[in-house]
């Protein structure tokens, strides 16, 4: 049982990391990459619809993204999907085809992504703490039940906090490389 909450826990705390991973890509860092558009939505006759089933995302160059949808019809819709998103980016139509430039990055633009960064950082500690909680609080509902003993509760208590210290360094860690990125000109 100690083994299953303690497997249990590792997963969900690397796929709060993994998360998080997510959520740093989605953060512009001037380099042009398709998976900045991927939480984008499109109206596709009246159904919110993921970019990628409409259209195909491809690298125009280092600091271009193209977007050619599927059905040319689309086109201002897709336009319009792309200018709405939180990410600050002003697609235009060439042919068939739009091209999202991406805009160089000013000082105050790049304070206000690290503060994105950030909240999301400590938005991942506070979930492996709450999976710490969690894990810890079914240990001591076992050693209520007289399932373990205290000294494997008290065991297995560090070994959640081994596996939580790791999850929030490597939350840090990530935070660190991309403070780093952020700032680079």
């Amino acid at each position: 049982m100690l083994a299953e909450l303690k497997k249990a826990t590792e997963q969900k705390m690397g796929k709060t990391i993994e998360a998080f991973k997510g959520d740093l890509a989605r953060v512009r860092t001037g380099r042009a990459h398709t998976g900045l558009l991927e939480h984008v939505t499109v109206d596709y006759y009246g159904t919110p619809t993921p970019l990628a089933q409409v259209a195909k995302v491809i690298l125009l160059d280092a600091r271009t993204i193209g977007v050619a949808p599927f059905d040319k019809k689309l086109i201002p819709a897709v336009e319009k999907a792309i200018r709405e998103s939180d990410l600050g980016l002003n697609p235009a139509s060439a042919g068939d085809t739009i091209r999202v430039p991406m805009p160089s990055l000013t000082e105050e633009r790049r304070k206000e992504l690290i503060k994105v960064v950030r909240h999301e950082a400590e938005n991942a500690r506070v979930a492996v703490r709450n999976l710490r909680r969690d894990a810890n609080h079914h240990l001591k509902e076992a050693l209520k039940k007289k399932e373990v003993s205290e000294n494997d509760e008290r065991r297995s208590q560090d070994e959640v906090q081994k596996l939580t210290d790791r999850s929030i360094a490597e939350i840090d860690k990530l935070l660190q490389q991309k403070e780093a990125e952020l700032l680079a000109v």
